[in-house]
């Protein structure tokens, strides 16, 4: 099946099924629907970030903040968060591994979304195995401050994942801390 005659789950406002449609057509009509998103850090407190595709359909060449995308029809919101991070960032990981930040919500003219965060720290490496990521980059937090400023970013990207980011990199630096020697 091509990814536009996937099947998705078209949801009302409590995230209730209303009916199973192709993806062509959630896109056209902006329907309300399932997807997931995995925030990435490396040991070091590096954040994970990705410029998409030129040829993905919303926003293509935009900058991510996340591993993620639409919920395929029947597919649990772990399974996809795995598939996704698997898909566009090459870095397997078991479901157990994955940290659930929440749900949150993002309407605008392009998308709409329920979205499952989920975080994982991981030091890659980082491959875009299907083609959906053009680059892979790992930034401290000045380098995400300018690369925000210069390049687009998905504003549900922004919306829904960058609250999480200053926690995650704190926890990963604090982690690096605590696993660093003592010095004399």
């Amino acid at each position: 099946m091509t990814g536009a005659d996937e099947l998705v789950e078209w949801v009302d406002d409590d995230d209730r099924l209303i009916e199973v449609v192709p993806r062509s057509r959630m896109r056209a009509e902006n329907l309300l629907h399932r997807s997931v998103a995995v925030i990435v850090t490396t040991t070091d407190g590096r954040l994970v970030v990705q410029r998409r595709a030129d040829h993905k359909d919303l926003f293509p060449g935009w900058w991510d903040i996340g591993a993620g995308g639409v919920v395929a029809a029947g597919e649990d919101l772990t399974t996809a968060a795995c598939r996704e991070l698997a898909e566009e960032l090459g870095v397997a990981v078991d479901v157990t591994e994955l940290d659930d930040l929440g749900v949150g919500r993002h309407d605008d003219d392009q998308a709409r979304e329920i979205c499952r965060v989920f975080s994982v720290t991981s030091d890659g490496p980082f491959v875009a195995v299907d083609g959906e990521a053009s680059e892979i980059r790992t930034v401290d937090p000045d380098e995400f401050t300018a690369l925000v400023a210069r390049e687009p970013f998905l504003p549900g990207s922004l919306a829904l994942l960058l609250p999480h980011v200053p926690r995650l990199v704190a926890e990963s630096a604090v982690r690096r801390d605590l696993d660093a020697p003592p010095t004399m």
